[in-house]
C-alpha cells in the first residue's frame, strides 16, 4: 500500500477497515484521512437510518442485491447496475430484506460530522 503523501494511494479492499455505520457496515477504501478530496466506501446495507448530508454529495452504485431507496420521501427500486446521485441536503435511506452491497462515492470526502438525522 502507498500513501497519499506520495501523490497517490494504492489500497486493496482487503486492506481497508470495515466499520459499523448508520447504513450498515462500511469498508472505507478511500477517505479524507488519506488526504483524498473524495471518499469511496463499499457498504453492506439492510436497513439504513434516514439521514442527509449538508455539504456532501454522494453517488451510490449498487453491486449486489435488491432493495429500495427513499429519496426525499419518494421510494425507488434498486438492483445491481443502478446508480443513484444524492445531492447534499437530500434525505435518504436504503432498505433490503436480503441486504445489498453498494459503492458509495462522496464529494467532498465523507465526514461523520456532516451526517444529520431527523
Amino acid at each position: 500500500m502507498q500513501t497519499a503523501t506520495l501523490g497517490y494511494l494504492v489500497r486493496h479492499l482487503s486492506e481497508a477497515p470495515s466499520v459499523p455505520c448508520p447504513c450498515g457496515v462500511s469498508t472505507r477504501i478511500l477517505t479524507g484521512a488519506d488526504g483524498a478530496p473524495a471518499s469511496l466506501h463499499v457498504t453492506s446495507i439492510t436497513d439504513s437510518v434516514r439521514h442527509y448530508h449538508r455539504g456532501t454529495t454522494e453517488v451510490y452504485y449498487i453491486l449486489e442485491g435488491l432493495g429500495k431507496i427513499e429519496l426525499n420521501g419518494v421510494w425507488h427500486d434498486v438492483a445491481p447496475g443502478t446508480v443513484i446521485w444524492i445531492e447534499a441536503g437530500t434525505r435518504h435511506r436504503v432498505v433490503s430484506d436480503a441486504g445489498l452491497k453498494t459503492i458509495v462515492f462522496a464529494l467532498p470526502a465523507f465526514n461523520p460530522a456532516d451526517e444529520w438525522f431527523d
